[in-house]
């Protein structure tokens, strides 16, 4: 009876386990989303930069805001996988 119950508590530390590492993996694809808006952000405000270096103080303010949000998103992302454990 004893080996039977082994069993069940080895299946439920396993279950628990994988829903960790499924967790983690859907935290490292929700991080994708953040990282390519962080590039894109930087990517074309230097372009905005090289087009119109007159603007640059505007175009700074809104990249900086636009890289707040975009780790906002990352954030959020990393704190929803302790809150829904």
């Amino acid at each position: 009876m004893s080996a039977a119950l082994e069993m069940v508590n080895l299946a439920q530390g396993a279950k628990e386990n994988v829903v960790g590492n499924v967790a983690s993996i859907g935290y490292g694809l929700a991080a994708i989303g953040p990282g390519v808006g962080v590039g894109i952000i930087f990517g074309n405000g230097t372009q905005a930069l090289a087009r119109q270096p007159e603007a640059a103080g505007l175009i700074r303010t809104n990249q900086i805001m636009g890289f707040a949000f975009c780790e906002a998103l990352a954030l959020i992302g990393i704190v929803m996988g302790f809150v829904y454990q």
